[in-house]
C-alpha cells in the first residue's frame, strides 16, 4: 500500500509538534464549554463515547449520572444496545464527523476503540480542549504514549487511563505498606495472566480463494483507521484484533496495565533500563501464544533496583519458599507477587485484594499496619471518578502523567518480544543503543486521512 507523506506526520515533526495545533483548521469554535470554567460540582457533564459497543458499553453504563451528547461506533450491531437505550443521542460512525458536528457541545470523551485508534482520536480531542478517558493500554506504541502525555499536559485537560484497578483500595494499601517499610526491601516482582483467551500466533488470513463479505453493519475502512489497509476478515473483529500487531498489543499489552499497576506505582518505578523477552509463535503480524518478559529497573533513592518478570499464555512463576502449602493463586487467573525482605504480598488482577504471605507474618503485622495516608477515590467506578475529577478541576491518580510513562514501560515489553533480543533502554532520548533496528517498533506509520496534518 502507498502512503501519502504529505498527509502524515514524519517521525521528526511528530516529536516536535506534540499538540496537533493544526486541529484548529477543522473549524471548531475557539472557546469550548470545557475550556470556559468547567462544570459546577452538581452539573452534569456532556460526554461523547467513541466505541459505544464492546468495552464502550461499560462506559455508557458507568456514566449514567452524566449527559450523553454523542455516540460514535464503526459497528452498528456492536453499539446497538447503547443506541437503543438512548435513542435521542446523536450517533456517528466517524469520530471526525462527530467532532465537526458537535465539537462545541462536548466536555469529555471516552475512547473505547481497539488499541490502534486510541492515539489519533485522543490527540484530536485533547487538541480541542476535551477531557479524555482512554482505555488501556493508553496507546499502541511507545512514542504515542510519550506524545499523548505531553499534549494532555500542555492543554490542561483532565485525563484518565482505563486501568480501573487504580481506583481500588488495594492499590493504595500496597503503596502505603511499601512506603512504611512493611515489606522491607523489594528487589523482585512476578506478574502473570491467563491471557490470551483469543487466538494469537496466527498466519495472515488466506484470501486466495475468497474474501469474506464485510457485514452491512460494519464500516471496515473506518475500523482499520490508521492501520495498513487490509481485506476484511472475521479473524480480526470483533474481539480477536488484540492478537494482531497492527491493531492490538497482545496478552501482555492487554493485561499488564492492570496487573502491574499497584506494584509499579507503589515501588515508584519509572522507565526500565533493560527488557528481555522470550516468546512462542511470535511473528511480524501476530502476537505470541505465550511470553516471558524480564524488566530491569534501577534503584530509586533509598529503594533498591528491581527485577520484574512477566508470564502469560498459561505460564506462571515458581512459587517462593515462603509460600504456604495449600495456598492458592488468585482465582481470576492473574496477579502479582511482590517479594520483600520482611514479607511478600499477593495481588489479584485489579489489585482489589492485597494479602501478605506467609499468613503467619500477616497475623503478626496486622495490628500495626501503617495508617492510611493516601487520598482515597470517592467511588470504585473508575469512569465516574474521572467525571468527578473534571468537576473538581483536579487530575485523578491514573492521569496521563502517570499512565503515559507506565504505558511506555508496558509497551517496551512488546518491543522486546518483537525484537527477540534483550534491549537496553535510553528513556530520555527514546533510543535502544544496543539494538537500533528494534527502534522501528517504538513507532509506526499512519494511513492517510485519520489525523490532522502537521
Amino acid at each position: 500500500m502507498q502512503h501519502d507523506p504529505s498527509n502524515l506526520f514524519t517521525r521528526r515533526s511528530f516529536l516536535q509538534k506534540t499538540t496537533l495545533a493544526s486541529a484548529a483548521s477543522l473549524a471548531f469554535p475557539a472557546i469550548l464549554r470545557s475550556q470556559s470554567g468547567g462544570a459546577s460540582p452538581n452539573e452534569k457533564l456532556n460526554i461523547a463515547i467513541v466505541g459505544a459497543g464492546g468495552r464502550g458499553r461499560n462506559a455508557v453504563q458507568a456514566l449514567t449520572n452524566e449527559n450523553f451528547v454523542a455516540f460514535c461506533d464503526v459497528d452498528d450491531a456492536r453499539a446497538a444496545a447503547s443506541y437503543e437505550e438512548y435513542p435521542d443521542v446523536p450517533t456517528f460512525r466517524d469520530y471526525r464527523e462527530m467532532f465537526a458536528t458537535l465539537g462545541d457541545k462536548i466536555d469529555g470523551v471516552v475512547i473505547s476503540t481497539p488499541d490502534h485508534m486510541h492515539f489519533p482520536i485522543a490527540m484530536t480531542a485533547i487538541a480541542l480542549g476535551k477531557h479524555v478517558y482512554v482505555e488501556k493500554p493508553l496507546t499502541h506504541t511507545v512514542e504515542e504514549a510519550r506524545l499523548i502525555a505531553a499534549a494532555a499536559r500542555k492543554h490542561g485537560v483532565i485525563t484518565q487511563m482505563g486501568n480501573q484497578g487504580h481506583s481500588n483500595e488495594g492499590t493504595r494499601l500496597l503503596k502505603e505498606w511499601i512506603a512504611a517499610g512493611v515489606l522491607g526491601e523489594v528487589k523482585e516482582v512476578h506478574s502473570w495472566t491467563n491471557r490470551p483467551i483469543w487466538p494469537q500466533g496466527l498466519p495472515m488470513p488466506d484470501h486466495s480463494k475468497a474474501i469474506p463479505v464485510v457485514p452491512d453493519t460494519l464500516d471496515w475502512d473506518l475500523w482499520q483507521g490508521v492501520a495498513p489497509e487490509r481485506a476484511y476478515d472475521p479473524t480480526y473483529v470483533p474481539f480477536a484484533w488484540r492478537g494482531w500487531w497492527d491493531y492490538g498489543c497482545g496478552a501482555f499489552g492487554d493485561m499488564a496495565c492492570h496487573i502491574m499497576d499497584a506494584a509499579y506505582w507503589g515501588l515508584e518505578l519509572t522507565a526500565p533500563t533493560a527488557v528481555e523477552a522470550f516468546s512462542a509463535k511470535n511473528s511480524e503480524v501476530s502476537c505470541p501464544v505465550s511470553s516471558v518478559v524480564k524488566f530491569d529497573f534501577a534503584a530509586r533513592g533509598s529503594m533498591p533496583g528491581v527485577k520484574w518478570t512477566w508470564y502469560d499464555g498459561g505460564l506462571t512463576p515458581t512459587l517462593p519458599p515462603e509460600w504456604e502449602l495449600g495456598r492458592q493463586l488468585p482465582r481470576d487467573g492473574s496477579g502479582s507477587m511482590v517479594i520483600g525482605s520482611e514479607c511478600s504480598v499477593l495481588t489479584n488482577t485489579y489489585n482489589a485484594s492485597v494479602r501478605v504471605f506467609p499468613e503467619t507474618r500477616m497475623r503478626e503485622i496486622a495490628p500495626n499496619l501503617p495508617p492510611k495516608t493516601l487520598p482515597r477515590v470517592a467511588t470504585s467506578n473508575h469512569h465516574e471518578a474521572w467525571a468527578i475529577a473534571i468537576r473538581a478541576g483536579q487530575q485523578p491518580a491514573a492521569n496521563f502523567d502517570y499512565a503515559g510513562p507506565f504505558s511506555e514501560t508496558v509497551l517496551l515489553g512488546n518491543v522486546a518480544i518483537r525484537a527477540g533480543r534483550r534491549i537496553e533502554w535510553d528513556a530520555k532520548n527514546m533510543k535502544i543503543p544496543n539494538l537500533p533496528s528494534a527502534e522501528k517498533y517504538l513507532t509506526k506509520d499512519y494511513r492517510p486521512g485519520f489525523m490532522p496534518s502537521a
